[in-house]
């Protein structure tokens, strides 16, 4: 039986993190469902997401709707009360370093760091939002996270980047790299990033377990994960998502 929450994990918010699965896996148990009794640690998410012992993970939806639909069972989208966003969605803030223009239309041919291929907030959020701009990107430059997307643009090895919005809250909190960037805009908000279990599962108990946790929730732990509540956003809402080609593509049609 495997299950994680890996997707917005930072250490200030480990234990905040395990109360919550220790919660969610008392009213499995209530209800006949095993549960482990702790979360496993960082590892390969792929793994992770396509085992058929999978009883919890989050993902994110472009990897749901490019690989995953059909292979895993939808639990809910938690839902992170993001401004400007219907429960259960979310967008990207696109920054770049402060001092820097906050004028979009200045960021044609601009590097851009994104977080992998298969990122909606990192990837496809800023191609989705370019293209009616008529912005094109200039050089990649793939960083592995959101944290090291934002640090290259602070550093000057990039120059735009958009970072999850629960991210982003989550290093204005904790993380100084957010000072050294400024904001210029927010993404069209989409789906946000799906709690999935197996295919073979049952999602409805496993979807009631974790509400009733997220509602009882003690306040500082709801405050420090920032979780309102859990949505029953629907597969064709994220399959509805317009896909980008892959950087490589990209890059080879505008010859960069």
């Amino acid at each position: 039986m495997r299950a994680a929450l890996p997707m917005y994990d930072r250490p200030e918010l480990r234990g905040a993190t395990d109360r919550f699965w220790t919660a969610i896996a008392e009213r499995l148990h209530a209800l006949g469902i095993e549960a482990p009794p702790a979360l496993e640690g960082p590892g390969d998410l792929w793994s992770l997401w396509r085992s058929p012992d999978l009883l919890l993970a989050q993902t994110c939806g472009l990897p749901y709707r490019a690989v995953l639909h059909g292979k895993v069972a939808l639990v809910g989208t938690p839902d992170y009360a993001l401004p400007g966003c219907p429960p259960g969605y979310y967008g990207s803030v696109i920054v770049v370093r402060a001092g820097e223009s906050g004028i979009p239309s200045r960021y044609a041919g601009a590097r851009l760091a994104y977080n992998e291929p298969l990122s909606q907030s990192g990837w496809a959020a800023p191609i989705a939002w370019a293209g009616p701009r008529g912005l094109n990107f200039g050089p990649l430059v793939q960083t592995g996270s959101h944290l090291a997307s934002a640090r290259a643009v602070e550093a000057g090895e990039a120059d735009i980047a958009a970072i999850d919005a629960v991210t982003w809250r989550l290093l204005k909190r904790y993380d100084t790299v957010a000072s050294g960037l400024r904001e210029i805009a927010f993404t069209e908000p989409t789906p946000g990033l799906p709690l999935i279990t197996a295919a073979a599962r049952d999602p409805r108990p496993i979807a009631s377990a974790v509400a009733a946790a997220i509602a009882t929730l003690p306040r500082a732990d709801a405050t420090a994960l920032g979780i309102a509540g859990l949505v029953p956003i629907p597969a064709e809402a994220y399959l509805g998502q317009s896909t980008p080609p892959s950087p490589e593509v990209y890059a080879e049609t505008l010859g960069a």
